[in-house]
């Protein structure tokens, strides 16, 4: 099984602190957790005292969120979702930072682990929040950038190279315009972009940042219509912060005319010789593959991927190889090999609810012994203000009382965490069961897309031997130690069909 490297976030209010909640508890909890899984803790994000309503500036947040970007680590633990944000909004985009970086969000509480079908489950309704949330703010923005737009007035960003803004009009900026001119010129001579490019740069023009002009830049100015005095508004749309650029249908842009730094005639001989440089480009499709990520290479433990439309999945270190077909087919088999054992199934099942019943029972003693120090510690601190005690003894049973709730935080903290590890390993073991048995007989009938679900959604790896593959599915019922996994492992065909 793969090791995960994941982070722990602790985030307790001062009055939480103050009702016995520490820090310390929510980190046991998560620890325990962590372990069960066979995953490595290797950040903590402490929040201690931070207030929810806002968290997405902290130094800790951000720190968090780079992690998560750079791949540090791959999922995050917390004890609840109102740990991680109590602002709606926040928790929508911390959701779908983690949703866009492949990384796993794991509530214990809540028992909502994303890297789990039943915690997808999750990400997929809050991104339907987020989906709808996104679209009436653009329906809102969209209706003001509109009534702008027809005005002809300002709507937002910089002015084009070249142009610049003044008195709500788009004018030649005097000392960009030349330049923007001298592209035009220089690329109907070249009829190339790199060489004006290149041009441009050796005679010292740098763009309005100050960086030299690349390629892209070029052409998207020798695109931009703004040249030969015919400005565009309200042409292109983004769904958010760091989306890319997006043009809207063309009957609902709007034009309106400004002063033109080039000839119409010239402006219309370089587009011509884009379209046509454009017509001799057929760039071919994308390959799709199914177990993308997913094969790994038996002898050096390198992913293996499908290269120049190959049907095979080949290593790129040793060249060992392997048909997409042969890997498909021993797949769909042990589908119907792991799902085939009622008993087996059932057994499997029954076990782990009873082990959640046992932690379920230990946690509830407890709590009653909890419940019962706490009495005896009012009992002591009523003895101390009626003079009954002496202050000498009231601290010392005050604080051996403490001692016991701390152990008995700890204790309480260490089977929840163990618990919420069983009970999301249990969902997704029966959802997977339910729903994977058949998947056999409807196999050829299904998708591509649906495939690769299916594939992402039960698959840890599968490892390509020389003369084996073994495929290890995600919580089926296991002959492995740490039960997260089950291993089949099946002879390879003659390495003559592998060549």
């Amino acid at each position: 099984m793969v090791t995960k490297n994941v982070g722990v976030w602790i985030r307790v209010s001062t009055e939480d602190q103050a009702r016995g909640d520490s820090p310390n508890i929510h980190k046991t909890r998560a620890e325990q957790y962590a372990a069960f899984k066979g995953w490595k803790i290797v950040e903590v994000y402490d929040l201690s005292g931070v207030s929810g309503k806002a968290v997405m500036d902290h130094p800790e947040t951000q720190r968090m969120l780079s992690d998560i970007k750079s791949g540090r680590i791959s999922a995050l633990l917390f004890s609840k979702l109102a740990r991680l944000a109590r602002n709606t909004r926040e928790l929508l985009e911390f959701a779908e930072i983690f949703r866009v970086h492949d990384a796993g969000l794991v509530s214990l509480q809540e028992s909502i682990d994303t890297s789990t079908p039943s915690g997808r489950l999750f990400y997929t309704m809050i991104a339907a929040m987020a989906q709808w949330e996104r679209e009436e703010i653009v329906d809102r923005v969209k209706a003001a950038v509109l009534t702008r737009a027809k005005m002809g007035k300002r709507v937002a960003g910089a002015a084009p190279y070249g142009y610049q803004w003044g008195d709500g009009l788009m004018i030649p900026h005097p000392d960009e315009a030349p330049v923007r001119a001298l592209i035009y010129e220089l690329f109907a001579e070249y009829q190339r972009k790199g060489p004006v490019a290149r041009t441009i740069n050796e005679r010292g023009y740098r763009t309005r940042r100050g960086n030299e002009f690349a390629v892209q830049t070029i052409q998207h100015m020798l695109r931009d219509p703004t040249a030969k005095g015919l400005r565009r508004s309200n042409y292109t749309w983004t769904e958010g912060r760091g989306a890319s650029v997006q043009l809207k249908p063309k009957e609902e842009w709007e034009w309106h005319p400004c002063e033109a730094i080039v000839p119409v005639e010239l402006w219309e001989r370089c587009n011509a010789i884009l379209d046509a440089q454009m017509r001799g480009k057929k760039p071919g499709p994308r390959g799709r593959y199914l177990f993308a990520g997913k094969v790994i290479c038996g002898h050096d433990g390198a992913t293996m991927y499908v290269l120049n439309e190959s049907p095979k999945f080949v290593c790129r270190k040793c060249r060992n190889k392997m048909p997409q077909a042969d890997v498909e087919t021993v797949f769909r088999t042990q589908l119907q090999t792991f799902f085939s054992s009622p008993d087996e199934i059932a057994d499997y099942l029954n076990s782990t609810h009873e082990e959640i019943d046992a932690k379920c029972k230990q946690i509830g003693v407890l709590e009653r012994d909890r419940a019962a120090v706490i009495a005896d510690r009012a009992k002591v601190l009523r003895g101390y203000l009626d003079d009954k005690i002496s202050m000498d003894r009231f601290g010392q049973l005050d604080g051996e009382a403490e001692e016991h709730l701390e152990k008995i935080n700890t204790g309480i903290a260490v089977l929840e965490g163990k618990l919420a590890a069983l009970r999301v390993t249990s969902d997704s073991s029966e959802e997977i069961i339910l729903n994977a048995r058949d998947l056999y007989g409807r196999w050829e009938n299904l998708s591509h897309e649906d495939k690769n679900s299916v594939i992402n959604s039960i698959t840890e790896t599968i490892v390509i031997g020389a003369r084996d593959i073994a495929i290890n599915l995600h919580y089926v019922p296991s002959t492995q130690d740490d039960g997260n996994y089950m291993q089949n492992t099946f002879s390879l065909l003659p390495s003559g069909s592998r060549k």
